[in-house]
């Protein structure tokens, strides 16, 4: 697996994750785009890297 990559997560991105996450939501809408974006707890839930680039992956892949 290649280390992480650095990606920027706008202050309205992290609230709406951190929202989510408190909400015991899967996922929720990118503020900016609009598009329904996984959480860093359900993507643990799965147990296993998807290597698919997810904003909140909490296995270390590059995004």
């Amino acid at each position: 697996m290649k280390a992480a990559q650095t990606v920027k997560v706008s202050e309205a991105a992290k609230r709406a994750h951190d929202q989510a996450c408190a909400a015991g939501e899967q996922a929720y809408s990118d503020p900016a785009s609009g598009y329904r974006v996984m959480t860093a707890d359900y993507l643990l839930s799965q147990k296993v890297c998807c290597d698919s680039g997810c904003r909140h992956c909490p296995f270390g892949a590059p995004v």
